[in-house]
């Protein structure tokens, strides 16, 4: 079975500044008949960006982690209550929380404290693509580059 992810000798068929405009030029290929399981859009010139949310501190580690160890130990507690006789519901739900909690701090603050204030914000990432290119198999080239030369709104891409 073929690699999903690859052709057998691609060409460029355009470079693109977004997304969108590489998925339009893909979909104006496949309303016009071209055999489109050919092509492939990839994302290059990769970054990692990094959004700073906000600064951490003693505080805020210990909230999140008896949040994280609260609802951890909620399922835990459900879990056992499921195997308990009916009586035992509440203390193995309770226990569960109890539990979570003290774990979810605990954990929190060793992971806080070892790195010894040297990432004290907090952030979330993403690798985004700077540029698409399309690529196709090298024998229907020059039909998409025909096809696509007619597409509405089109410029030709001197990069491509």
């Amino acid at each position: 079975m073929p690699e999903v992810f690859s052709l057998e000798y691609p060409q460029s068929l355009g470079v693109f500044d977004q997304y969108t405009d590489a998925q339009k030029a893909v979909d104006f290929l496949s309303d016009n008949k071209f055999a489109v399981e050919n092509v492939l859009i990839v994302g290059t010139e990769l970054r990692q960006v990094e959004r700073v949310t906000g600064r951490l501190t003693w505080r805020r580690v210990l909230m999140a982690g008896a949040g994280a160890g609260v609802w951890l130990g909620l399922f835990i507690g459900l879990l056992v209550s499921l195997f308990s006789d009916g009586s035992s519901f509440l203390s193995a739900v309770a226990g569960g929380i109890v539990l979570g909690l003290v774990f979810g701090v605990t954990s929190a603050a060793f992971g806080y404290a070892a790195t010894r204030g040297q990432r004290d914000f907090s952030s979330v990432q993403k690798v985004v693509a700077t540029k698409y290119e399309v690529l196709v198999e090298h024998k229907l080239l020059a039909q998409a580059q025909e096809l696509l030369a007619t597409m509405p709104g089109r410029t030709p891409n001197p990069f491509a």
